[in-house]
């Protein structure tokens, strides 16, 4: 169903590989269903990905992937509403998010479906690469509503990225893509399930290149990969 241009096996051999037997540590932010979780979560538990989730954190208490953290035993941190009941603002949301990862002490942060636009400061404050997952083959279609946009477009090609989270919108290092062709039978909810189906390969893929020392990440986003490796982004290719 899926081929690359990159060879994963043979990169894993070839690249400066993580020896050490530790996992990579991975917070969670999520917003709503945590399909991309469950996805981490699964792997993680069959072993096919050397991580620990050590923890999740929602900025909507009702959202479903807490069910999920919860049900594999992980930490869960809801940040959604103060004492009041009022919805928590975006700077006490990220004073309480900041305090619980320095608590949790993750190597990596992963956004997946993460729904809430985090501020410059907070950003440039965490002392590990946070990463996130976009429904649109970026630079294209930043921000919301992508695959409603793309048919609109007429465009011949959609899918999805994993790209450095930086302090403007959607415009970290590319990291990966899925890429996938649009049939004219598309819809809005169609192609939204196609692409999800990418972001569920698409994301433990790129955490496990992380993982294994293929894709380098430091604080400062940049990223010096092997000469003998295709430049970012890795790319996906799914054909019908």
């Amino acid at each position: 169903m899926s081929a690359t241009p990159l060879s994963l096996n043979a990169s894993l051999t070839s690249a400066n590989t993580r020896l050490d037997s530790k996992p990579l540590r991975i917070a969670v932010l999520v917003s709503g269903s945590g399909s991309n979780l469950q996805v981490l979560i699964n792997a993680m538990q069959a072993g096919a990905l050397p991580i620990e989730i050590v923890g999740v954190i929602s900025n909507r208490e009702d959202a479903y992937a807490i069910t999920r953290a919860k049900d594999a035993d992980i930490p869960v941190a809801a940040l959604s509403h103060v004492a009041s009941g009022k919805r928590m603002g975006i700077k006490t949301f990220e004073t309480h998010a900041s305090a619980q990862l320095t608590a949790w002490q993750p190597d990596l942060i992963v956004l997946a479906g993460f729904m809430r636009v985090l501020s410059g400061t907070f950003i440039d404050s965490m002392p590990v690469p946070m990463i996130n997952l976009h429904p649109s083959l970026l630079p294209c279609y930043k921000g919301l509503d992508t695959h409603q946009r793309v048919i609109q477009a007429g465009e011949r090609h959609h899918g999805c990225s994993i790209h450095v989270v930086t302090a403007e919108l959607d415009a970290g290092q590319v990291l990966t893509q899925a890429v996938l062709a649009l049939s004219v039978k598309d819809t809005t909810a169609s192609l939204q399930a196609r692409v999800q189906t990418l972001e569920h390969q698409l994301l433990p893929w790129t955490i496990l290149l992380i993982a294994k020392g293929v894709i380098v990440l430091n604080n400062q986003a940049s990223h010096h990969q092997p000469d003998y490796l295709p430049t970012l982004p890795f790319k996906l290719f799914f054909e019908d």
